[in-house]
């Protein structure tokens, strides 16, 4: 499957957050083929978004990628432990990005078990398999992504998103999730989800 060209991610984050949803997030590991189905985004509008990292035109190192083209991945630390990646959109120049926040595990399960907790699929247990990847940092653990990834053209043949296979499905917003400091930014209804899905982070 051939990975979405730069096109697709030069428009603004609310449009490509929602049409990000059903599309497969795809790296490749050691030869393995890890896929998840993107399930749930985040979407981040810059300079006017007071959620956003490059608010009111921060400009620093660790943002500096969301600046450049469209299609390259923006991977940062939280917590000072967990990665979460995201899709750098719009044009250059305009530093907006579209958060993966969950995504629905697509076959090579024991790659995402061992990738998550060490052991098996088939040894886990109920809670496990709905937090292999219902979470930014849980599923940035289970791909195998981290802030080495930061800059990665997404339209290259590694780290890259396809086209899904599914389209029948309803699209729900919702405010974005841990982003409290950020005034009348936080009432935003920029969070989307596939309705529904056993894999969303926040209901």
């Amino acid at each position: 499957m051939n990975s979405l060209n730069r096109d697709f991610y030069n428009r603004d984050s609310l449009t490509v957050a929602k049409d990000l949803l059903g599309k497969y997030l795809v790296h490749i590991v050691d030869g393995v083929k890890l896929v998840g189905k993107i399930v749930e985004t985040e979407a981040y509008m810059g300079v006017e978004d007071k959620a956003a990292h490059s608010y009111g035109g921060r400009r620093t190192p660790r943002v500096e990628v969301m600046y450049g083209p469209p299609g390259y991945a923006y991977v940062y630390l939280i917590y000072g432990m967990y990665d979460c990646f995201n899709v750098v959109t719009n044009k250059e120049g305009i530093p907006q990005a579209v958060l993966i926040r969950a995504i629905e595990p697509m076959g090579e399960l024991d790659a995402f078990a061992y990738n998550r907790y060490q052991k098996s699929y088939n040894q886990l247990n109920k809670s496990q398999i709905k937090g292999l990847t219902n979470g930014p940092g849980k599923l940035c653990k289970a791909l195998c992504i981290n802030r080495n990834h930061n800059g990665e053209d997404l339209c290259g043949s590694k780290l890259y998103i396809t086209n899904g296979i599914e389209n029948n499905f309803e699209i729900v917003s919702a405010k974005r999730v841990g982003i409290d400091y950020a005034e009348e930014a936080k009432d935003f209804l920029w969070r989307f989800y596939i309705k529904d899905n056993p894999f969303i982070s926040v209901k």
